[in-house]
């Protein structure tokens, strides 16, 4: 009897549901409650209960294949929402027929909608960090701009200006003030405060205490030189080392029994380390020192470093004085000076002196 009605069942909602697209899970939702009412069916039945578990098994294989294509096409964030309610909607229109489902078949479909819903977060929690690191990147550029702007302020002397173009501009200060006598003395006492002037300051202290001095320093740290011979090398801009004949004898530098065979020539008036003015005062007086080899090489390489920007505002007031342009401002001299020197190489030179000096400071070897 009960078999009779199943049959019924069957065919009258097979009838109703003729032009559905679910028409076999209506059948087997209606199977499977009589199931329930009657235990011993699944016994008897063994392949249709089979046949239903791989309807949801199927089920879920299409849902992991549409996550599959999802993370595949990595779309935006809208495109994503719009997909998942399409998905949810689908769902909603297939669940309404399997209501009558079993409990195992409703909570595979919970399941599935879970593990879609899982996926989605995390593909949100990817795209907001993406898009939070493309909103930090311009920020963090514009810090560390600020950052190096402070730091160009408040310590000025380890700007990262270019080491030539720290060059020109110290040439071109020396040019005003080879016209002007009083720039220089503006500049280090503060009286001048426009950007230009500021910036040949700052690169008058950049040539002196990142290019000169640590040099200077190394080099007498290294030598057994007395304060006295120190002194006169400081005071005299001028040098010349003569080889002579060989002499045993105390090195007038370091005070050492040495086989000296160079004459030290000092000359040159005294000037200001600042402004670079010359005082008159014994303009003709001059010093003869007999040293070794090892102190007369490392006269030469101090002295070069240590009398190099007087050197270089001498030939920059020289070139002013041979311009015979008259009643022309101080700023269009300069600026006409200054296109001269840089286009005959002039300037280039001067630059690769400086750099020699350099290069034979660092390499000198320390004294045995």
């Amino acid at each position: 009897g009960k078999r009779k009605r199943l049959s019924t069942s069957i065919l009258y909602d097979t009838d109703e549901s003729e032009d559905s697209d679910i028409l076999v899970r209506k059948v087997f939702a209606k199977r499977h409650c009589i199931m329930d009412e009657d235990e011993s069916f699944e016994e008897q039945h063994p392949d249709k209960t089979c046949s239903t578990e791989n309807v949801s098994t199927n089920r879920k294989q299409q849902v992991f294949t549409k996550l599959k294509e999802l993370a595949r096409r990595r779309t935006t964030r809208t495109s994503y929402s719009e997909n998942c309610e399409n998905s949810d909607d689908e769902e909603e229109i297939e669940e309404e027929p399997l209501c009558e489902l079993s409990l195992t078949s409703a909570e595979g479909s919970e399941t599935d909608s879970d593990s879609m819903k899982d996926f989605i977060v995390e593909e949100d929690d990817d795209d907001s960090a993406e898009h939070g690191k493309s909103e930090n990147q311009p920020q963090q550029k514009k810090l560390n701009t600020s950052n190096n702007e402070l730091l160009a302020y408040y310590i000025p002397r380890f700007s990262r200006c270019d080491h030539y173009v720290h060059f020109k501009r110290i040439v071109k200060a020396f040019l005003i003030n080879a016209i002007d006598d009083t720039f220089l003395g503006s500049l280090y006492d503060g009286t001048r405060q426009k950007q230009y002037a500021q910036d040949m300051l700052l690169s008058l202290h950049y040539l002196d205490d990142r290019f000169i001095q640590p040099r200077l320093e190394n080099l007498i740290s290294r030598s057994r030189w007395k304060d006295r011979y120190k002194e006169r090398v400081d005071c005299y801009p001028d040098v010349r080392i003569i080889l002579k004949s060989s002499e045993k004898m105390s090195c007038q530098a370091c005070e050492l029994n040495r086989y000296c065979k160079f004459n030290v020539q000092l000359s040159g008036r005294l000037y200001n380390t600042r402004t670079l003015e010359a005082d008159d005062f014994m303009s003709d007086d001059r010093q003869v020192l007999k040293v070794g080899g090892v102190c007369a090489n490392r006269t030469r390489v101090y002295h070069n470093l240590k009398h190099f920007k007087y050197k270089l505002y001498v030939d920059c007031s020289s070139v002013a004085e041979l311009d015979g342009v008259e009643d022309e401002p101080v700023k269009d001299t300069v600026e006409r000076l200054f296109i001269q020197l840089e286009d005959s190489g002039w300037i280039q030179k001067r630059y690769h002196d400086l750099e020699d000096y350099m290069n034979d400071a660092d390499s000198f070897q320390e004294e045995k």
